[in-house]
This record gives C-alpha cells, sequence and structure tokens, in this order.
C-alpha cells in the first residue's frame, strides 16, 4: 500500500472510531467555532445581494480549505511526517464527522415519542432540523426525525468521506465548511434567498457524489434492497432538493416508510411529494431502524472511501502525490 493512501486510511479510520467513542464535545468544537466566524463575516458582509454571498461563501469555505492545505503542507515538513499526516487526517475526520452526535439527538427524540412525551419531543427536534415543532403530531415528528437521519447521513458522515478520499484533510474541511454554511444561510427566507444562494448551489455541487454513494449503500445495506431501489429510481428525483431526494428515497424504501408530504419550515408551509408512497407510516420505532442503517452506512462508506482514494486521486490529476506521501 503506498504510503499516502496508508496515511489516509490509518487517519480516516482513526478519526471515524473517535467520532463513534465520543461524538461531538458540547464545547470547543472546530465547526462551532467555523460558524461563528462565518457568522462574523456575515455581519460585516450582509447586502440583500447574490455578489455579497458569492463572497461571502468565498471567503469562508475557500479560507477553511486553504487553512486545511497549508495545515498540511507544514505537516509535510516535519519528521517522521508519516505519523503526524495520520494525526492530523484523524483529527479532521473526527471534527467533521457527526454520525454519533446525529444519532444521539435522533434516540433522545424517539425515546421522548416512545414514552408518550410530546412536549420533550418537540423541545429536542430543533436539534436535528428546522422545522416548527409546534406544527407537528407523534407521527410527523417521527417523520422528521427518520427524514434528519436521512439526509444528515449524507451530509455529516458519507458526503465528508468522499471528499476526503478526494482531497485529503482540505477535502473534508472544505466539505465541511460549505455544508455548515448551506446550513447558515442556505435558506429561502427573504434574508438569505440572495446573500445564501451561493452557497446552497455550492453545496448542491459539493453533495451531490456523497448522496448518490448514500442512497447506494442504503440501497444495498437496509433490510429491503428492491424496495429501496425503487424509491430512488421513481421517487427521489421529485424532491425540491437535488441531493435529499435520493437518499430520503432510499432510506423510505429500506425501512418499508412512507416519508414527504406537507412540513412547516422557517415559516413556510412545503407541500412535498410523497416518497415511497405505498409504504406505511413512520413509527416511533423506526427512528432506531433508521439509526442503525445510517450506521452501517457510514462504515461502508468509509471502506469505499478508502478503497477508492487511488483511483480518485489519479482522476483528478494528482497521481505523483502518491509517491510523495501527500495528504
Amino acid at each position: 500500500m503506498p504510503a499516502d493512501h496508508a496515511s489516509f486510511a490509518c487517519g480516516a479510520a482513526l478519526g471515524f472510531l473517535g467520532d463513534l467513542a465520543t461524538g461531538d464535545p458540547r464545547r470547543g468544537h472546530p465547526v462551532a467555532a467555523f460558524g461563528r466566524a462565518a457568522a462574523a463575516a456575515e455581519r460585516r458582509l450582509w447586502r440583500d445581494h447574490r455578489g455579497y454571498g458569492a463572497l461571502h461563501t468565498a471567503l469562508c469555505a475557500g479560507g477553511a480549505a486553504a487553512g486545511a492545505a497549508l495545515l498540511t503542507r507544514a505537516v509535510r515538513g516535519l519528521d517522521g511526517r508519516r505519523g503526524a499526516e495520520v494525526a492530523l487526517t484523524a483529527a479532521a475526520t473526527w471534527a467533521v464527522l457527526g454520525g454519533t452526535s446525529l444519532g444521539r439527538a435522533a434516540r433522545a427524540v424517539g425515546g421522548a415519542l416512545a414514552a408518550g412525551d410530546l412536549e420533550v419531543a418537540r423541545e429536542r427536534l430543533p436539534h436535528l432540523c428546522g422545522r416548527d415543532p409546534q406544527a407537528l403530531d407523534g407521527p410527523q415528528i417521527a417523520r422528521a426525525v427518520v427524514e434528519s437521519v436521512a439526509e444528515n447521513t449524507s451530509d455529516a458522515v458519507v458526503g465528508a468521506l468522499v471528499w476526503g478520499a478526494v482531497g485529503g484533510v482540505p477535502g473534508l474541511i472544505g466539505f465541511r465548511a460549505v455544508n455548515t454554511l448551506d446550513a447558515m444561510v442556505g435558506h429561502k427566507s427573504s434574508r438569505y434567498r440572495r446573500f445564501g444562494w451561493a452557497a446552497a448551489r455550492l453545496d448542491d455541487v459539493a453533495g451531490w457524489p456523497g448522496a448518490r454513494l448514500t442512497a447506494a449503500l442504503a440501497t444495498l445495506a437496509g433490510p429491503d434492497p428492491r424496495g429501496a431501489w425503487r424509491a430512488w429510481r421513481h421517487d427521489g428525483r421529485h424532491h425540491p432538493s437535488p441531493n435529499a431526494g435520493p437518499v430520503e428515497a432510499s432510506f423510505a424504501g429500506a425501512l418499508g416508510v412512507r416519508l414527504g408530504g406537507t412540513l412547516a419550515y422557517g415559516g413556510r408551509v412545503e407541500h412535498r411529494p410523497v416518497l415511497n408512497s405505498g409504504g406505511r407510516p413512520v413509527e416511533p420505532a423506526d427512528i432506531e431502524r433508521a439509526i442503525r442503517l445510517s450506521r452501517r452506512v457510514g462504515v461502508l462508506a468509509l471502506g469505499v472511501s478508502i478503497a477508492a482514494r487511488p483511483v480518485l486521486r489519479a482522476l483528478t490529476g494528482r497521481p505523483r502525490a502518491l509517491g510523495r506521501g501527500g495528504g
């Protein structure tokens, strides 16, 4: 195994295990620090204009990726750089992954629903998604949780690993920065409809490969591969999000449940297409099933990313780095 590939494989696996063991810390998380910096930049740059939003996106996402690239180059210049490269990759992977925290937040809502405590479930739902919890009943909350688990499996796990395989530490950090910016400003609200346009479109592009890999792995790893494939093929393209559609549809088919429909989000009511219309309504017990499927997809994505890295590096025009210990 080439040295570059070995460094990435070891670092990514260690970072993945670190996320499994600890999840996100309550304080001092690097993504939260990035969010504060992006919010500070927004306060200075905000205008109701796409150009200023594009500048904000380029400054924040580009700055994060460039900083990661400079750090990677600095690490390569150290004595004993192999160990340092593994440590840097492990730290970056742990920082950008959110699978364990996603499962914890989903279980908290699912536990409240199972106990019949709808108010607690409503209080905890905002930790997962931006929907108005007061407008949702128990089955609607359960559906929102399963949809959020599906979408965030792509955003918080698989997409990051894919870009890590392509670009090493800068790929990991850059993808997470883009995804975080989309969550912050990529809304269709009056404030962000223009300013957040660039962040939302860039997130669509960056999330495309991870979403398709997530859908494929959910189809392979889920309890109903045929149902997952059928829902993905028939319903995924009808979702307003080009990336959430395939992921949510494949999860719906794999779990045998019906997702989509009417929801309240950010002060708006949206009528989304139904995914896997032949499925049954979501129940609280399906939340745990979705979490387990998400975990299986994450493990498989780690393996695929490690195995595919040499090919991806060659396709992106960086084959010489294999002999130099690139990040």
